[in-house]
């Protein structure tokens, strides 16, 4: 087995041990403070490379119509073939991105098949087991979502017989999702002290089912998951601008965010890129520039709409915390929600490793309860959550983003969808959530999408190779 990655990762402290410090695997696995490391080492792992960076960027945002690659024509230029729809099964990208899921599932089954023999405190075991599930879940949502049937893997390899599988069919990873989850909800607390902020809750667990119960249309779930998920006391940030800055991180409404943070003197610990290939090109901070917003984008949000301002930063404005955008440049526009203050970027440093990645927040949950309400036929409480959101944005002002009133279902779901990508938007959501929708080849026809074959990308050629014939093709590629 190999040696454990030794790293915390939650809260706002971070403990980086170098490989030389790694334990060897036999001398692991032996006490409390081996589980704790191993917990630890899987939330860390959320924030790297693989996890926040390019691959993600392509396969979970460039497809979508709220974004394009960003940075100059001959910058990464292999990310275009994401936003176009002419990527191949040999981008490295789409490599990277399998890796990295199954990276971040090999550390959950290390600590599922490990932990359970370590003579520890019961109950901490029983929460670390519930932790390292919904990573699982998470990392295997991100999976089925973006190649369809993907090889499910619930142990470690006991041999080398065990490690090279075949394709499971999607239904049955959707289903292994779906049990993960329900285990943890029971199992994880509500609420953890600040030393602990940013690991999985219970109302992370019934927000990420609720969330995969949506992609499978099963909407009385969705509706349980999300009505449990709005009586546990999350509410929406006031300042929504505010909401995605560091001083704001696991604010009331974030339910699952992915903590990160710059220690001086720990650079590996400090890895996040996350804030530094969307930040602003050509500015003082030295920001990458990518995954930067659409007219499309601009165009969608209604007049006077604060959302609008708060999601994208505009050449030649100054931020709220007093920053100029650069008037000239290759990019029109920028991500703002990934925005970090330049006075707070450290040289020699990635800019603004600081930055959380929110994974879930409370908008999201009402919206998804306001959908699934809807479907259900109960308009009531579709209007109530739907509006509630609206409320916020809206901040006090009468004059901008009047409640929806509508009673008719199929207008209704039109609002609450144009909800959705105002409220998520530059968030990871947008691009599959076209897709659920069923709306793929009229939204994104016009940037290249094929139908029948654009819904899921393609396997990894690497991974077909090496697996000599289990794994095959997803059709068209």
């Amino acid at each position: 087995m190999p040696a454990m990655l030794a790293i915390t990762g939650c809260g706002k402290s971070f403990l980086d041990v170098p490989p030389q410090g790694q334990q060897p695997s036999e001398q692991f696995w032996k006490d409390q403070a081996d589980a704790t490391k191993a917990v630890n080492a899987i939330y860390a792992n959320l924030r790297e490379w693989k996890q926040v960076g390019f691959a993600s960027v392509g396969i979970e945002s460039l497809g979508s119509d709220d974004t394009e690659k960003g940075s100059n024509a001959s910058d990464a230029s292999f990310l275009t073939k994401f936003d176009d729809f002419t990527v191949s099964a040999t981008e490295g990208q789409i490599l990277d991105f399998w890796k990295g899921q199954y990276q971040e599932i090999n550390f959950c089954n290390q600590v599922l098949d490990n932990v359970p023999g370590i003579d520890m405190d019961e109950a901490l075991k029983a929460r670390y087991l519930a932790e390292a599930k919904f990573v699982r879940a998470y990392a295997y949502f991100r999976l089925v979502r973006a190649f369809g049937d993907v090889p499910l893997r619930l142990k470690v390899p006991a041999d080398a017989n065990d490690y090279n599988l075949g394709r499971t069919a999607k239904e049955e990873v959707w289903a292994a999702i779906e049990k993960d989850l329900a285990e943890v909800a029971a199992a994880l607390p509500p609420t953890y002290p600040a030393t602990d902020l940013g690991r999985a809750t219970k109302g992370a667990a019934l927000a990420l089912h609720a969330k995969v119960a949506m992609y499978l249309k099963k909407w009385p779930d969705v509706l349980n998951y999300t009505n449990q998920v709005m009586g546990m006391g999350y509410t929406l940030y006031p300042n929504y601008e505010q909401l995605f800055r560091i001083a704001h991180e696991n604010s009331t409404e974030s339910v699952f965010e992915i903590q990160c943070q710059l220690i001086l003197d720990s650079k590996d610990a400090s890895n996040s890129q996350f804030s530094q290939i969307q930040g602003v090109k050509g500015s003082v901070g030295g920001g990458w520039g990518f995954n930067v917003p659409t007219q499309s984008l601009v165009n969608e949000y209604e007049p006077g709409d604060p959302r609008r301002d708060a999601t994208i930063l505009f050449r030649g404005e100054t931020t709220p915390e007093g920053d100029l955008i650069p008037v000239g440049g290759d990019n029109p526009m920028f991500n703002q929600k990934s925005y970090v203050p330049f006075s707070l970027y450290v040289t020699g440093y990635n800019e603004g490793a600081d930055q959380n990645v929110r994974v879930i927040r409370y908008a999201d949950v009402l919206l998804m309860n306001a959908e699934a309400a809807n479907e259900g036929g109960n308009t009531t409480l579709a209007l109530k959550s739907l509006n509630e959101v609206r409320a916020r944005a809206r901040g006090g002002n009468p004059a901008i983003l009047p409640d929806v009133t509508t009673t008719d279902k199929a207008a209704l779901r039109n609002a609450i969808w144009h909800e959705r990508r105002v409220e998520l938007a530059m968030e990871r959501d947008r691009y599959f959530d076209v897709i659920r929708q069923g709306r793929a080849a009229t939204v994104f026809g016009p940037k290249g999408f094929k139908a029948g074959t654009n819904e899921v990308w393609p396997i990894p050629q690497n991974e077909i190779d090496i697996s000599a014939g289990k794994l095959v093709q997803n059709p068209g590629y």
